[in-house]
């Protein structure tokens, strides 16, 4: 799921994470830069096989933001891990600003990221949204006559 700053991308996410938990189906939502750190961490606690058991075995994985950022050398593995791993057992989502072709730069081995982005646009349904932010117009706005305050 591709598109522009506030055009959707997490609200629809989340709305089939919804929908797929309402169906007795697992889901879990987490923002790219929270998973990573969450597996970091796990490294050092010693819970990172646990972690990954979990994320591997929901039915559907919903990574939020994903490529605001490079990824460095763990990271990468990490998601190159989970991609490889849920291929063909589990469903993902995976909302980003920008195109699978600009995450292949964002990866610090270019092999992984070959073989990530292949897996995942292998078996998607890539929906790009455009338009303008919703934000925009849900900002709030003083009506004809009325003062700001202090």
């Amino acid at each position: 799921m591709t598109g522009a700053v506030g055009v959707g991308k997490t609200f629809l996410a989340n709305s089939l994470g919804h929908i797929a938990c309402r169906r007795g189906h697992s889901s879990f939502a987490v923002r790219a830069e929270h998973l990573f750190k969450t597996l970091k961490a796990s490294r050092l606690d010693g819970s990172h096989e646990r972690e990954m058991r979990h994320l591997l075995g929901l039915d559907l994985l919903i990574v939020d933001d994903f490529g605001l950022d490079r990824m460095d050398a763990t990271e990468s593995h990490d998601f190159y891990d989970l991609v490889v791993e849920r291929h063909g057992k589990g469903s993902m989502v995976v909302s980003s600003n920008r195109t699978p072709e600009e995450w292949l730069p964002l990866f610090a081995d270019p092999i992984r990221a070959q073989s990530a982005v292949d897996r995942l646009q292998n078996a998607a349904y890539e929906l790009v949204i455009e338009g303008e932010s919703y934000r925009k117009r849900q900002k709030p706005r003083l009506e004809k006559g009325e003062r700001k305050t202090k």
